[in-house]
């Protein structure tokens, strides 16, 4: 494959996005509390380095088999379930509020502030969004048609990671849509 400058660093953008994908999933995955979510940032992660994969290899010249194409959707979202119970989740607290040394439940203290499960699903549905729509900028970059695809497959994907955590976080209370 023969790609111009700038497809090329549309390329290396998208590597490092997902590379940063796989690194946030991972780490969430041992912070978030619920074990459902564990199981959704785990999921996650491993799509990602999917979508890293395939990136890496049109990088390196090689054209990825999509014969895996949409098998993500029916992990997360299947698990949710009618029967969940609401629960609200924690507000981030700052350093300087009394902790007394205890944990909040929801949340595991990092530093000087405690991420809950929302914070967490909060900052990984902006990250999709955002890297939703520079897959949509990329792909009326490419002169490539089956390029064009490929990126195109992997950003319906990444829509679908955003709907996973949104039907989560939904089911969860932690996002209205009212």
């Amino acid at each position: 494959m023969n790609f111009t400058t700038k497809e090329r660093y549309l390329l290396e953008d998208q590597k490092n996005q997902e590379q940063l994908c796989v690194q946030k999933y991972s780490s969430y995955a041992k912070l978030a509390s619920d074990p459902q979510l564990k199981s959704i940032f785990q999921q996650l992660a491993q799509k990602e380095q999917e979508h890293y994969n395939t990136i890496d290899q049109l990088l390196k010249g090689q054209m990825p088999s999509m014969g895996q194409g949409g098998q993500q959707q029916s992990g997360g979202q299947q698990q949710f379930g009618q029967q969940m119970q609401m629960q609200s989740s924690q507000p981030m607290q700052f350093g300087n509020q009394q902790s007394g040394g205890s944990q909040q439940s929801g949340g595991q203290q990092t530093g000087n502030f405690i991420n809950s499960d929302k914070d967490l699903c909060n900052d990984m549905l902006a990250t999709e969004k955002y890297v939703s729509g520079v897959y949509d900028t990329a792909i009326f970059e490419f002169r490539d048609t089956q390029v064009r695809n490929i990126l195109n497959h992997i950003q319906k994907e990444e829509q679908q990671h955003g709907e996973t955590l949104f039907k989560y976080m939904e089911s969860k209370g932690m996002y209205s849509v009212k």
